[in-house]
């Protein structure tokens, strides 16, 4: 049997709102790990919104979120596979209690996520019982097992406080993303571990950045190309794979789950920013929290709502 863990990140470009980095871990049968998922597991997943059928969507998270969509996809494929895991949150701070405990104390901190525990998340409870089972019945009549899903959520004051200490937001996505691989490895190598990383930015080698992450792990680079780069490290007699892809979170399902799970609690977080600043000014047009229309977001705040106070900190990003 093969570990198979994919990681990606949502957030990782906008001025406002946190930058959350996510894994998704299966079990599978060692043959399948060459095999597109997506066709193993076509009884209860699809790639594409067309043609769904009453199976959950799961692609890259861009694809799957539009703003006449909203998070109606990402909010059932979330909330489907948690129930595979046994796991129903009713709110958001319970959703966060099982993906990202350890941002809890510090979202406490913001006004806007106050409300948090009593924000209901609302899904067809027939739908999501029904998908499922499908998907827990199909993993199953496939000898794979979904093991766990996990984020880490860097909200705007910590991402601050990280960029200010590296000065470099692409090493800050970094050591979200190494925080995944170690938990993978320190909880799941095994004979075979195996983790897919989504690429960003155009960066090929990572031996370096890899050996100053894992001091202690033995490094061999298997192969450094344009398409994919690939290591394996060793510690403890403990192996694992790791590969960063261009493109993964279109071309591999756990990586794809990744994406989706990162922005559906991204675009819960944003959402409760919209709510609370909607509250001091009801005119004020949301924000999705992306460059342009962060700017114009804040721009509208000073110029025609400077009654409403709020540490810039919590709000703005560091460019």
């Amino acid at each position: 049997m093969v570990v198979l863990v994919g990681i990606d990140e949502a957030g990782f470009g906008p001025i406002l709102g946190p930058l959350v980095v996510s894994s998704s871990t299966f079990l599978l049968p060692h043959p399948l790990l060459e095999t597109d998922l997506w066709q193993i597991l076509k009884k209860s997943v699809g790639n594409k919104r067309k043609r769904l059928a009453g199976r959950l969507l799961i692609t890259d998270s861009k694809k799957a979120y539009s703003k006449s969509v909203g998070t109606r996809h990402l909010e059932r494929t979330v909330l489907a596979c948690l129930r595979c895991l046994g796991k129903e949150p009713g709110t958001l701070t319970e959703l966060l209690t099982l993906l990202c405990p350890d941002c809890l104390e510090r979202l406490s901190d913001y006004p806007w996520y106050k409300d948090a525990g009593r924000q209901r998340i609302t899904a067809d409870e027939a739908d999501k019982e029904i998908a499922s089972a499908v998907l827990k019945d199909d993993l199953a009549s496939n000898a794979i097992e979904l093991l766990e899903l996990k984020s880490y959520c860097l909200d705007v004051a910590y991402y601050n406080r990280m960029v200010g200490s590296v000065k470099n937001k692409a090493s800050v996505l970094f050591t979200a993303t190494s925080r995944l691989i170690k938990r993978a490895f320190d909880n799941f190598a095994g004979d075979v571990l195996q983790i897919i990383v989504d690429r960003q930015g155009g960066r090929i080698r990572y031996r370096r950045i890899l050996q100053r992450m894992f001091a202690d792990v033995e490094l061999k680079i298997v192969r450094e190309s344009p398409a994919i780069s690939s290591y394996e490290l060793q510690a403890d007699g403990k192996v694992m794979r790791l590969h960063f892809v261009v493109d993964a979170d279109a071309r591999f399902l756990p990586v794809s789950l990744a994406s989706m799970v990162s922005k559906y609690l991204r675009e819960l977080l944003v959402y409760n920013i919209n709510r609370y600043f909607a509250a001091h000014c009801a005119e004020l047009k949301p924000t999705a929290g992306y460059w342009k229309d962060g700017l114009r977001f804040i721009e509208d705040l000073k110029t025609n709502h400077p009654h409403v106070r709020y540490d810039s900190n919590q709000l703005i990003r560091s460019r």
